[in-house]
């Protein structure tokens, strides 16, 4: 069984990355810029934030947190996002989700600019990626591709499930494992909460992708023998023989399904790095104009 390491695999990323900002900046060229838009004071979301900005340090690009007040009107916010579209020097704009519930998710996406739109979120990126256009693909699939293509997993002819059809993963990883390319070339079943018969599906998968967001939802029972298995889940359980007395797991239960699986992701250390990976090469292509010229 192989151990798909997206810890180790996003460290190697985030070195070519930074090799190739050392090359920019000795060729006199401009730092890639990414911004960050924070509303309110979730405690996971100031997690995820913090990492990204240090994850900017690490590959040498320049990074701008805004921090707002989770009382901002939606107006303020639309006003905030589009002056910073309208800022030449930031490459990547994101905004962080949740956001209050009295503000448009779909209104504050669509104002960021496509050139700008490094989480891969806006019409324009999604329509462009399901054309096999250049486009910034969210970051999550992004990740889990180059993990595929990286651990040299064959996916042409195969036959790829996906678990869960949100807009963040599920549903933009369907359609680039369906792409005409590598990986990709696979033949693809979107499965979700109200799919009949699921677990036979699943049975039939030769790669499959659990991003339903229910703790330890697939079983060995599940799976096929010699599957890849890929966990996009992550999820908080107490647990008191640890020190901080609680533990990660994901939406697969890990040491069942291991035993089957010809390759797996483990969860912490798998899919989760990936994604600020993939996050820091969409605002490099945006930097070096790759994406919409």
């Amino acid at each position: 069984m192989i151990l798909i390491d997206g810890k180790k695999t996003s460290s190697e990323i985030k070195s070519e990355i930074a090799d190739r900002v050392a090359e920019i900046k000795a060729e006199g060229g401009k730092t890639p810029h990414l911004a960050a838009v924070l509303v309110g004071n979730d405690g996971a979301s100031q997690t995820y934030v913090g990492a990204k900005v240090k994850a900017c340090e690490e590959v040498g690009f320049q990074s701008t947190l805004v921090r707002l007040e989770s009382d901002i009107s939606e107006a303020e916010l639309l006003k905030v996002v589009e002056d910073i579209n309208e800022n030449p020097d930031i490459d990547g704009l994101i905004v962080q989700l949740p956001l209050p519930k009295h503000i448009s998710v779909d209104k504050v996406t669509n104002k960021i600019k496509p050139e700008k739109d490094v989480d891969g979120f806006t019409p324009a990126n999604v329509g462009r990626m399901t054309l096999n256009w250049p486009a910034y693909v969210a970051a999550t699939p992004y990740g889990i591709v180059e993990l595929l293509k990286r651990y040299n997993i064959e996916t042409s002819g195969k036959h790829c499930v996906v678990i869960g059809r949100s807009h963040i993963v599920g549903s933009p990883m369907s359609i680039l494992m369906a792409r005409n390319g590598y990986p990709g070339n696979a033949t693809v079943t979107l499965t979700h909460s109200k799919t009949q018969n699921l677990a036979e599906i699943c049975r039939t998968a030769d790669i499959l992708i659990v991003a339903i967001g229910k703790p330890e939802f697939v079983t060995a029972d599940m799976v096929k023998p010699g599957a890849v298995v890929i966990d996009v889940g992550i999820h908080r359980i107490e647990d008191p023989s640890k020190k901080s007395g609680f533990r990660l797991i994901g939406d697969v239960k890990f040491d069942e399904v291991a035993e089957k699986a010809a390759a797996i992701t483990p969860v912490p250390g798998g899919v989760g790095p990936m994604t600020i990976a993939a996050l820091l090469y969409n605002t490099l292509q945006s930097a070096e104009k790759k994406v919409f010229g």
